[in-house]
């Protein structure tokens, strides 16, 4: 089979044979809406087939494989928000990466910019281990949870708009159930930036007029009902920026650290 069965007994699969399945935009729009709890929500994102290409591009490298993972059997479905249900920070991403969550299950986990990252929210107070290796690992979360703009790896790491606007009543669902809580939103790279606020207004954030261009440490403030929210931008600790310093530990640390401090601070 070209992914993991809902419900198999996979550690952080949140579905089960039962779960009602998304097959087209319209679906999507229709289960998000529906989803009263986090519970119910992640487990239909998880098997969403909503987008022919990704599908079929998920499947393909979970078939294929990566050598070094030829023994492993890959996810290969949608990844799912995950993390702290009450969280004061979200980090939302791109989306998985094809060997990295379409192989673990679990945003983040298995390639080297959930490495990095990582690395930087155990420093920073955020997760409980330093590493993120699979989704049965014991890695917690405190205070924050990851979400992706897309729930599928891409090929190339490139999301069509389609794809992108598909997706985004999930986003949009999964921010409003959290919204009670949230004070701070750190966006992972130039496309989390962009496809973030058309969910945050659908989840009922308050945004300014304008929307300031995307940049490493950029602070927009918003607000929901009567308690502030803070965006906050972050250059993505992807391979390519990290090997040539454009991302450097201490920048990934600072960020996080000022979420930390945002989030604490407006509880």
């Amino acid at each position: 089979m070209s992914f993991v069965p809902p419900g198999s007994g996979r550690p952080g699969d949140p579905a089960s044979p039962d779960t009602p399945v998304a097959h087209d935009a319209h679906e999507v729009a229709k289960l998000a809406a529906e989803s009263r709890t986090l519970a119910e929500l992640t487990a239909r994102q998880s098997v969403c087939r909503a987008c022919p290409r990704l599908v079929k591009w998920r499947e393909e490298v979970a078939d294929v494989k990566r050598r070094a993972f030829a023994d492993e059997t890959y996810w290969g479905r949608p990844i799912a928000g995950w993390g702290d249900e009450a969280p004061h920070t979200l980090i939302v991403g791109l989306a998985p990466a094809a060997h990295g969550g379409n192989r673990t299950g679990r945003i983040f986990t298995g390639d080297r910019s959930g490495d990095w990252l990582f690395a930087s929210l155990y420093r920073t107070g955020f997760a409980v281990q330093e590493t993120s290796v699979h989704a049965g690992d014991g890695q917690r979360l405190i205070g924050a949870r990851m979400m992706a703009a897309v729930r599928c790896a891409p090929p190339a790491n490139k999301p069509t708009p389609e794809e992108r606007d598909t997706c985004l009543p999930w986003l949009a669902r999964e921010l409003a159930l959290v919204a009670g809580t949230t004070r701070v939103i750190v966006a992972l790279g130039g496309f989390a930036w962009q496809a973030v606020w058309p969910a945050l207004r659908e989840a009922g954030f308050t945004l300014p007029r304008r929307r300031p261009p995307f940049g490493h440490a950029v602070e927009v403030p918003l607000s929901y009902g009567e308690a502030p929210v803070t965006l906050i931008g972050c250059y993505h600790p992807s391979q390519q920026n990290t090997f040539t310093g454009r991302v450097t530990a201490d920048m990934l640390d600072a960020v996080f650290a000022r979420a930390a401090a945002l989030g604490k601070a407006t509880l």
